[in-house]
């Protein structure tokens, strides 16, 4: 793996309503052996849309991270091929079609990018090749399965049985042999081999690397791999990493699909128990790499680990219907559910849930791809008859004036039936005290015979905001139920604020996010947007708002615009120097005034690269204003 040039964090959950038994009553409790399919395929399907909301469409990636985003992708591939919904399958063939070519560096990764999805870091480009198999076992399209084999074949350029006895290089220069590289190397030969009619090529690499890879000391004697080998070419006793542990599980499994050795399915069962050995790898029944303990620090690259272990749990479950498994898999399906989302539906990296303010449970994409894998696991292997889910969308923060204040929030409802048939779906809404939230209380789909694509419908919620709600985070919700049992509880946020004053790039700015925009956040902390990206931020003044003036604190390669509308704008500040280590981290107070003549005296803050040739673009660190009324 690579490391970006900034680490990334996500949003605390601290700030929000915490999660109780009552508001998750759609999940079964920690430790019961299995959740329904109807609510294990709901809850996949609501925390795949969330993960894909941060995709960037345009640079088809999630932002900020190559590596991550191949990992992000095949699990929503794994989704796909678990629940038959394809809605996405298009964009996995944008990111194919859009990312295939080279790259300099910094555009989509630290290091240059060759083409075909290599670069520098040798286990990097295995992670594509896996997410180009997955997507072929969802189409069948002979592209995919091309661009695997190239990239297997840019990897097997750095077999070397020079140095150790052999061993894929883990990057580029030959510095490290080490677990994750080599894990893949032999889960993908072997994958290779099972789709390509009459190979017998990567068949033999596939054999020759797990003999080596098993001779070669990282698994140590208590069955748990170590992250790679010494210069000496001996285990050199770093951290178990849980996808390692995955890779272990998931390499030997595919090997007996391509040999039928049934020392192969033993070994990934040894690796697997290995790791569920009390005092492993779980605590209390659950997951935890050793970056998620209170106290310790977690990065971007570990933020994914558990999700690679859970997929190769879930493969081996599925293969041998050992319940065993089966029961690991719901029990951390149904602890992230109950104990690791925040109101809006994002997982994080401590599945099971725990959070200090010196030492933040974290939450942003790579911490919902991690997650899902464990959702998607619960979802049975044959998939579910139907299922129901529901989902509130995000709510602008809103600044009273002294007069009620009138929302509408979009209900989205989601259905699905294995047989055509109609729907009946009632709504029950739910506010603070003293707000009123209205929305039908029934409504009618029609479902048609399908093999996993939810019908949705999406239904208007009215929402009062009283004059005098108190500043803060109030929780919205809307119970969903349909015959035969299925419920899903859909829930939202609104912020009430009579000031703004926020740390960009932590919860505190998420709500007054107009477009996110491709953008990334740091642990500085700060909100940064690179090379064509850009982000808005969104102040919605309070009726009879006449002046307004904004502090924002702000470094590197910045232009600031302020626009009325959201689409047209003024420049207001920009950066004529290529800077990069924010040396020019300043407050720029910039005044509102002329922006506050529109009809509901909303002002728009926009944030873009100055140089975006180089990712180095603007990072805003703090943000404020003062404002008067009449």
């Amino acid at each position: 793996m690579t490391m970006s040039r900034r680490t990334l964090i996500a949003l605390s959950a601290a700030t929000l309503p915490a999660l109780g038994a009552a508001s998750v009553a759609h999940a079964a409790p920690p430790g019961s052996p299995h959740s329904g399919g109807e609510q294990a395929l709901a809850r996949a399907r609501v925390a795949a849309d969330v993960l894909l909301d941060d995709y960037d469409e345009n640079k088809a990636w999630f932002p900020s991270s190559w590596w991550n985003s191949a990992v992000a992708l095949q699990t929503i591939g794994d989704y796909m091929l678990r629940s038959g919904d394809r809605r996405y399958l298009g964009r996995l063939d944008h990111t194919f079609e859009r990312n295939k070519g080279p790259f300099p560096a910094g555009e989509l990764s630290g290091d240059e990018l060759y083409g075909n999805f290599t670069s520098r870091a040798i286990d990097d480009s295995g992670w594509w090749a896996l997410t180009w198999i997955t997507t072929y076992d969802l189409t069948e399209d002979q592209k995919y399965l091309d661009m695997a084999v190239t990239i297997g074949e840019f990897m097997n350029d750095f077999w070397d049985p020079s140095t150790c006895g052999g061993g894929i290089w883990w990057n580029e220069e030959r510095t490290y042999k080490n677990a994750v590289t080599n894990g893949q190397w032999i889960r993908l030969t072997a994958e290779l081999h099972n789709r390509i009619p009459e190979d017998t090529v990567w068949l033999e690499r596939s054999q020759i690397a797990w003999d080596w890879y098993l001779a070669s000391g990282m698994i140590n004697e208590d069955g748990l791999l170590n992250d790679g080998l010494t210069d000496a070419c001996e285990n050199n006793g770093d951290h178990v990493y849980t996808y390692n542990q995955g890779l272990a599980v998931g390499a030997p499994l595919e090997l007996w699909r391509a040999t039928g050795d049934p020392q192969m399915l033993e070994q990934a069962r040894y690796v697997a128990d290995s790791a569920l050995a009390e005092g492993a790898l779980f605590a209390d029944g659950i997951l935890t790499e050793w970056t998620d303990v209170l106290g310790e620090t977690t990065n971007d690259n570990h933020k994914q680990f558990k999700g690679i272990f859970l997929r190769y749990l879930m493969d081996l479950a599925d293969t041998t219907g050992d319940d065993r498994y089966r029961d690991v898999v719901a029990s951390q399906a149904a602890t992230i559910w109950e104990q690791d989302r925040t109101i809006a539906d994002r997982l994080g990296v401590r599945w099971a849930g725990a959070s200090t303010q010196a030492s933040p449970n974290v939450f942003d994409w790579r911490t919902q791809a991690s997650a899902l894998s464990a959702l998607i696991a619960d979802v049975p292997i044959g998939g579910v008859d139907r299922s129901l889910s529901a989902s509130l969308a995000p709510v602008p923060v809103v600044m009273p004036d002294g007069e009620p204040r009138q929302l509408e929030v979009e209900l989205q409802v989601a259905v699905t039936s294995r047989h055509a048939r109609h729907v009946p779906v009632h709504l029950t809404a739910q506010g603070p005290d003293g707000w009123v939230v209205e929305t039908e209380q029934k409504v009618q789909l029609d479902v048609p015979e399908t093999d996993g694509r939810p019908v949705t419908a999406r239904i208007p919620v009215q929402v009062t905001v009283p004059p005098d709600a108190a500043d803060g985070n109030h929780l919205l919700a809307v119970s969903a139920r349909a015959p035969g049992g299925l419920e899903f509880l859909a829930r939202t946020a609104v912020v009430v604020a009579r000031t703004i004053d926020f740390d960009a790039g932590t919860s505190e700015d998420a709500p007054w996010l107009f477009d996110a925009g491709g953008s990334g956040v740091t642990d500085e902390p700060g909100r940064f947007a690179d090379g064509d990206s850009s982000f808005v931020y969104r102040f919605p003044f309070p009726a009879g708002t006449t002046s307004g003036e904004l502090t924002v604190t702000i470094s590197n390669q910045y232009l600031v615009d302020l626009g009325a509308d959201g689409r047209t704008w003024t420049r207001v500040l920009a950066e004529d120097e290529p800077i990069r280590d924010a040396s020019n981290r300043a407050d720029h107070i910039v005044d509102l005034t002329p922006y506050l003549e529109g009809e509901d005296q909303d002002v728009y803050l926009k944030v873009s690269d100055a140089f975006p040739e180089d990712g180095w673009g603007g990072q805003v660190h703090h943000v404020s204003a003062e404002y008067g009324t009449d």
